[in-house]
């Protein structure tokens, strides 16, 4: 439920922020006397589209913590917690990364990376993951992660998210002024219920799109984390056992603005943001 919570108030402050960001800027006045500027729509579309999803970047750290109640490690309390350490430690140094906060949160098996930078991301693993795996598979999972940050992952997926916003946003208002203007013959006094009915469902219609595009692109970008993985580890197979293993467990829930950076499949191969495991597990085999 805290989660739950989170996310709405956390999307309900961005808009928010973004709709008082384009009402200074004047950009939010894209229906003129004249019809429909184009320009300033574009510009709306974008602060919209690419806001929503920079903000989500630069506060990923932060929400996913108090979202999935990681406890980050600053000093090791037990031999397995510093393990963990030391093997994040060894990872970033060999992919040229910055040292990754650490951290454990309660949970099934689960792990995630997030955070705006290459140099002050963060790692997490599950305490289902650390019970439910050998030391090598949890080593490749924390591999799969670090090679996430170095590949630039979580700035790639907000490019591409920003880019997919900014299409929804701009192609729905103009496809409801056509529909309006079509209805209405005459568009003096300002838009129509025409309008605003259309702009809502294309929202929803081309958020669908745009979604199933973004998982996509997060599922090319799984099958390269699981690459990254075998590379820092110089082998291929531990990545496959841990693939298998985690084929055979019930997979946490992570926060939705993490998702696409854990290690588990979702539901829904089209609005997936990870591969079937039988899939990433073919791709390292024929590697």
């Amino acid at each position: 439920m805290k989660r739950i919570v989170l996310f709405v108030l956390t999307n309900l402050a961005v808009v928010v922020v973004l709709g008082i960001v384009a009402s200074l800027l004047g950009v939010n006045r894209y229906l003129t006397a004249n019809g429909l500027n184009l320009g300033s729509l574009l510009v709306f579309a974008a602060i919209m589209g690419f806001g929503g999803a920079i903000i989500s970047l630069l506060i990923s750290k932060p929400v996913a913590k108090w979202s999935a109640g990681v406890q980050v490690i600053e000093q090791p309390r037990s031999a397995d917690e510093a393990w963990i350490v030391e093997t994040v430690r060894k990872f970033a140094e060999k992919a040229g990364i910055g040292m990754p906060e650490v951290g454990i949160f309660e949970g099934e098996p689960n792990a995630f990376a997030t955070g705006a930078f290459k140099n002050s991301a963060l790692v997490a693993v599950s305490t289902g993951l650390l019970q439910g795996m050998t030391r090598e598979e949890v080593e490749a999972v924390i591999g799969h992660e670090v090679a996430h940050i170095a590949n630039g992952d979580m700035v790639t997926m907000t490019l591409i998210q920003g880019v997919m916003n900014t299409f929804v946003v701009f192609l729905s208002r103009v496809i409801g002024y056509a529909v309006d203007s079509f209805l209405r013959k005459d568009a003096r006094g300002g838009p129509g219920i025409g309008y605003w009915v259309t702009t809502i469902v294309m929202d929803i219609l081309l958020g669908f799109l745009a979604a199933i595009i973004v998982a996509w692109f997060s599922r090319q970008r799984e099958f390269r984390a699981d690459a990254g993985s075998a590379s820092l580890l110089g082998r291929t197979q531990p990545m496959i056992n841990a693939l298998a293993r985690l084929g055979g467990m019930v997979p946490g829930e992570l926060p939705k603005s993490i998702q696409a950076f854990g290690i588990t499949a979702g539901v829904g191969k089209l609005f997936s943001t990870h591969p079937p495991i039988e899939e990433r597990i073919a791709r390292l085999q024929t590697a």
